[in-house]
């Protein structure tokens, strides 16, 4: 077996990525890296022991985009190329779709190089969250609101994710807002890392995704979320006076097809906790 071999990633693979994602420090336990396997494809290295020094995903939403996640190199193993033949192999996988991913600062670099242009920044948010009275005019979904949810989703975020909906809704839970009837927005949460992961938030104004936000919150005082946001909705100081302290986060990039670069999703106040790169 050569040095860093690449191959297709399987579930046998997931026991050496939750190695390497811990190496970085990052929370994912296997549940979550078998959530973001079941939505993708993807490749692995392989080192000549057969250990996992290498892992990229490629989340395809329909034929109208794709995200990079889960881009982790082996520390021992960078600066030799594999970053950019993991990076290879997914655009492989992605065909002709445009390409979203959440760049780290070692990571940036690399996507400019291959096309990709910021878009944002995205902060990473977490902690104990504090007690929360109840909101008002929010409720839980049901699964007859899934094809509504879909249906907002897909206006909102401009791809269709269906398969992530679906995904959202076997492993975790939704909330919604109605008005005159109708779902005008929703928000998920889903066990996640150290506690649970609240996104994505699809709303149409800041006091709608608070809400949404604090009704999963109200439910559980004291517990671990968090909360990956874009700096543009406004949402990052109100997140800390609940708990939730900025840690961290990226820049989210684009790598447009023919059309240009990107446009930024206003209505999207919380990610679905796409992993930096």
């Amino acid at each position: 077996m050569q040095q860093g071999e690449l191959q297709d990633f399987g579930p046998d693979h997931i026991e050496g990525a939750v190695a390497l994602s811990r190496q970085e420090n990052w929370p994912h336990r296997p549940q979550d890296w078998q959530m973001a396997l079941q939505l993708s494809s993807g490749a692995v290295a392989l080192d000549d022991q057969g250990r996992v020094t290498g892992t990229i995903l490629v989340t395809p939403y329909g034929a109208d985009c794709a995200m990079i996640n889960m881009v982790i190199v082996d520390r021992k193993a960078r600066g030799k190329g594999l970053g950019r033949r993991l990076m290879e192999q997914a655009f492989a996988l992605a065909g002709d779709r445009p390409l979203r991913l959440v760049a780290t600062t070692d990571g940036m670099p690399l996507y400019e190089k291959l096309g990709f242009m910021p878009s944002g920044t995205i902060l990473q948010h977490h902690g104990q969250v504090a007690a929360l009275e109840a909101p008002e005019g929010v409720e839980a979904a049901s699964t007859h609101d899934l094809l509504e949810i879909k249906a907002l989703d897909r206006d909102a975020y401009g791809a269709d994710r269906k398969a992530l909906i679906d995904a959202l809704a076997e492993w975790g839970e939704f909330a919604v807002i109605r008005r005159k009837g109708i779902i005008a927005a929703y928000a998920a949460i889903r066990p996640f890392g150290r506690g649970e992961v609240i996104g994505p938030v699809i709303a149409d104004n800041a006091a709608d995704a608070k809400v949404l936000i604090s009704f999963f919150a109200a439910s559980r005082p004291g517990a671990f979320l968090r909360v990956d946001t874009d700096s543009r909705t406004g949402l990052a100081g109100w997140l800390a006076e609940i708990g939730l302290a900025h840690v961290g986060g990226g820049v989210a990039m684009d790598r447009p097809a023919r059309n240009g670069p990107e446009q930024a999703r206003p209505r999207v106040y919380a990610l679905a906790n796409q992993a930096l790169g």
